[in-house]
């Protein structure tokens, strides 16, 4: 789930920085710093938004920099096992599909695609089921479950998410279209 929220933490601002509008440098900083990396405790940050507030700087003795106190805001994502998530296909291989959470990709294994036998259609760089003929690819909107989650806070990139869609209820867009159709259909509307 995506949250917005108000943090505070120590700034180095670094000495060649000095002359320059010193809420930008300190946002600037805290966007290099913080987007893109993982914090156990609060999630994977997305954007660092705004400063709300900075403090007193202080010193060190040999470091020219100042470190500054700052209050800010930030939107993360912190993702937990059984969560439902929607995403994007931005790759298919022969074992599945990585679906984009937008900070971070998750692997939706092929096993975890549907009950039915997947095909890996390599030239259309689709996944298609044996039986029903669905089809999975790039660009394509999915709603999955979070089934396995390893956060890597030192190495964002070798962060482990695993994702299923063998629910009711989940799956990418046109098949929970097509569903609702069948039972609209079957059921008339409500």
């Amino acid at each position: 789930m995506h949250f917005r929220m108000t943090l505070e933490d120590k700034v180095r601002v670094p000495p060649d920085r000095m002359g320059e509008d010193l809420t930008h440098v300190v946002l600037t900083v805290l966007q290099e710093q913080l987007e893109g990396s993982i914090d156990k405790d609060i999630g994977i940050f997305i954007s660092v938004t705004r400063v709300l507030n900075i403090g007193e700087g202080d010193m060190i003795p040999g470091d020219g920099a100042i470190f500054y106190d700052v209050r800010f805001e930030a939107m993360v994502l912190r993702l937990a096992l059984q969560e439902v998530v929607v995403g994007e296909v931005v790759e298919t291989t022969s074992f599945g599909a990585f679906v984009s959470l937008g900070p971070i990709d998750a692997m939706l294994h092929v096993s975890q695609i549907s009950d039915e036998f997947i095909n890996y259609d390599e030239k259309n760089g689709r996944l298609i089921c044996q039986e029903t003929k669905r089809q999975i690819g790039v660009g394509d909107g999915v709603r999955a479950r979070v089934v396995a989650l390893s956060l890597n806070e030192r190495e964002p990139r070798e962060s482990k998410i695993g994702l299923t869609m063998r629910q009711a209820g989940l799956g990418t867009e046109i098949w929970l279209k097509e569903e609702y159709e069948e039972e609209k259909a079957e059921h008339g509307s409500a």
